[in-house]
C-alpha cells in the first residue's frame, strides 16, 4: 500500500473539496440549532409563550430531526446519499424563509419542524457519505469536517444574532431568515459532488462509475484495492438488513456502543448550553449585550477545539479523546454548579430599580434589604406575593437583576465544558457511528441511532427552561455533571479504537467481539 498511499496523498485535495461541500450541511445544522438562542426573547413575546411553549418551540427542531433520522437512512440506501442531501438542503431553505415570516405559533412550529427534518437528514447522511468516500488514513479527519462545520455554523449564528439584535422588536425574524442564503448555496453546490462509490457498487452494482470516482480520489491502484474490499463485503451480504438484525447477538456490541455514545452525547446537556447560552449568562447576572457577546465566545471556543479534535482524531485515536473530553466535561459542569450554588440574591433600592415590570417591582417592595442564599428560599418567599402569571415573568425575566454570582467562574466553566465536548463527544460520536455498522444494516442502523440521539436531545431542550426556573441552575448543572461522570465509565468499558482500520476491518473486530 506504500505506493497507493503516495497517490492518495497527491489526490487528497479532491477528497477534501467534496467532503467540505457535503459538510456544509453541518454548517446549516449548527446555524439552525444556535440561531434560536438569540430569538428566544422575541418569539416569547410575539407568540405569548409559556415555559412549555417556549421549550417546545426550541426543541421542536429536534422533534423534526427524529422524523428526519427515521427517513434518512432508508431513503439514502434507496435513492443515494447525494440525492437525500439535495432534498435536505431544500428543506433548510424552506424552513428558514417560513419561520422568519410566520405570524402564528402553529405556523412557526411547522416551519421549525421542517428545518428539523433537514437536520435529521444532514446529521446522519453527510458523515456516511464522507466515510464512504474517504481513504482510511483521512477518514477520521474528513468525517470530522461535518462537526467542524456544525460548530462554524453555531459560531456564525451567535455573531449574526449579536449584529441583528438591535434591529427592533422583529429582529428575531432577521435572525431566523438569514439562514436561507447559505441553504440555497448548499443546494446548488451539492450538484457538483459525485455519488458514493460504495453505494454505487453495493446498491446498483455499478462498478465502472465507482472506479472512476475512486481513481480520482486515490489513483487506479487505490481504486482496485477499494473495489475488491467492497466486493468482499458484498459477497458476505446475504440479504438486505432488517430492524431485527440490529438487536441480534451478532450486532449486540455495536448497538451498545452506538446507543450509549448517542445517549451521552446529548444527555450531558450540550444543546441546552447552545440553545440557551444567552439565557444562562443572563442567569449569571449579565446584561443582554454581554450575554450575546459571551455566547460568541462559546461559539469560538467550540470552533477552535473542534479543529484540535480534527488534528488529533487520526493521531491520538477516538477512545483517548472521548476519555479526556468526558473527564473535563464533568469537572466543568461541577464548576458551574459550584458557582451557582454559592450565589446570593440581594434586594435593595438599586436592584429593585432594575425591574422593568411595574407590578412585579411593587410586589417585591417588602423585600427591600433582604438577601437569600439560594433560589429555593427566594421562590418560597416571592411566590405568595404575586399571581401565577407575574411569578412566571419574575422567574423568567427579572430574577437576574438580583443575583450575585461569580460570573467569571460561570464563563470559565461553560467554556471548559464546550471545549471538552468539542474534542470528544461532538466529533467522535459521528465518526464512530459512520464506521462501526456493517453495510448490510448501515442505513437502518444510522436512522435508529440518530432517532434515539434526537429523542434524548429533544428531552433535554424541552425540560431545560423548566429546570432552570424550578430546580435552579445549581441542581441543573449538577445533574449534567453526574451524567457526564457516567459517560467516562461507559467509554472506558465499551468503546473500541477504530483509528487506521478500514470499515470492513472495524466491522469484523466488532462482530467477533
Amino acid at each position: 500500500m506504500e505506493e497507493s498511499d503516495k497517490v492518495i496523498k497527491m489526490n487528497k485535495s479532491y477528497t477534501i473539496l467534496i467532503s467540505l461541500i457535503v459538510a456544509l450541511g453541518g454548517f446549516l445544522l449548527g446555524f439552525d440549532s444556535a440561531v434560536i438562542s438569540g430569538a428566544v426573547k422575541g418569539i416569547t413575546v410575539y407568540f405569548e409563550m409559556t415555559e412549555w411553549m417556549l421549550g417546545f418551540s426550541v426543541g421542536c427542531v429536534v422533534f423534526g430531526a427524529m422524523a428526519g433520522n427515521l427517513m434518512a437512512g432508508p431513503l439514502s440506501d434507496k435513492y443515494g446519499r447525494k440525492n437525500v442531501l439535495i432534498f435536505v438542503a431544500a428543506l433548510f431553505t424552506i424552513s428558514a424563509s417560513w419561520s422568519a415570516m410566520a405570524t402564528g405559533y402553529t405556523e412557526f412550529i411547522i416551519a421549525r419542524i421542517i428545518g428539523g427534518i433537514g437536520i435529521g437528514g444532514a446529521i446522519l447522511i453527510a458523515p456516511i457519505y464522507i466515510a464512504e468516500i474517504a481513504p482510511p488514513k483521512l477518514r477520521g479527519s474528513l468525517v470530522s469536517f461535518n462537526q467542524l462545520n456544525i460548530v462554524i455554523g453555531i459560531s456564525v449564528a451567535y455573531f449574526s444574532n449579536y449584529f441583528l439584535v438591535d434591529m427592533g422588536e422583529n429582529s428575531w425574524r432577521y435572525m431566523l431568515g438569514v439562514e436561507a442564503i447559505p441553504a440555497a448555496i448548499y443546494f446548488l453546490a451539492l450538484f457538483t459532488v459525485p455519488k458514493s462509490p460504495r453505494w454505487l457498487i453495493t446498491r446498483l452494482n455499478q462498478v465502472e462509475p465507482a472506479r472512476k470516482i475512486l481513481a480520482k480520489i486515490g489513483g487506479e491502484e487505490y481504486a482496485e484495492i477499494t473495489i475488491a474490499e467492497i466486493k468482499r463485503g458484498v459477497a458476505k451480504k446475504e440479504e438486505k438488513g432488517k430492524l431485527a438484525d440490529l438487536f441480534s447477538n451478532r450486532n449486540r456490541t455495536i448497538m451498545i456502543i452506538a446507543l450509549g455514545i448517542a445517549f451521552f452525547q446529548q444527555i450531558t446537556g450540550i444543546n441546552a448550553v447552545f440553545y440557551y447560552a444567552p439565557t444562562i449568562f443572563e442567569q449569571a447576572g449579565g446584561s443582554t449585550d454581554s450575554s450575546f457577546l459571551q455566547a460568541i465566545v462559546v461559539g469560538l471556543t467550540n470552533l477552535v477545539f473542534t479543529l484540535v479534535a480534527i488534528w488529533l482524531i487520526d493521531r491520538l485515536g477516538r477512545k483517548p479523546l472521548l476519555l479526556i473530553g468526558t473527564t473535563f466535561m464533568t469537572i466543568a459542569l461541577l464548576m458551574a454548579a459550584f458557582a451557582f450554588n454559592n450565589a446570593s440574591y440581594d434586594f435593595n433600592e438599586e436592584t429593585l430599580a432594575k425591574v422593568g415590570n411595574t407590578e412585579i417591582r411593587t410586589a417585591l417592595t417588602d423585600l427591600n434589604g433582604k438577601s437569600f442564599d439560594g433560589q429555593a428560599a427566594l421562590f418560597e418567599e416571592v411566590e405568595p406575593m404575586m399571581n401565577k402569571d407575574l411569578f412566571l415573568k419574575f422567574k423568567r425575566n427579572e430574577i437576574t437583576n438580583f443575583i450575585q454570582v461569580n460570573a467569571t467562574l460561570v464563563l470559565i466553566a461553560i467554556l471548559l465544558y464546550v471545549a471538552a465536548f468539542a474534542i470528544s463527544l461532538g466529533p467522535v460520536m459521528w465518526t464512530l457511528i459512520s464506521e462501526i455498522f456493517p453495510t448490510k444494516v448501515k442505513g437502518i442502523a444510522i436512522s435508529v441511532v440518530g432517532f434515539f440521539n434526537s429523542l434524548v436531545s429533544f428531552s433535554v431542550t424541552q425540560v431545560f427552561p423548566w429546570e432552570l426556573s424550578n430546580l435552579g441552575p445549581t441542581a441543573t448543572f449538577a445533574i449534567y455533571a453526574l451524567l457526564s461522570f457516567c459517560a467516562i465509565f461507559f467509554v472506558y468499558k465499551y468503546v473500541i479504537e477504530t483509528k487506521g482500520k478500514t470499515l470492513e476491518e472495524v466491522q469484523e473486530v466488532l462482530i467477533r467481539k
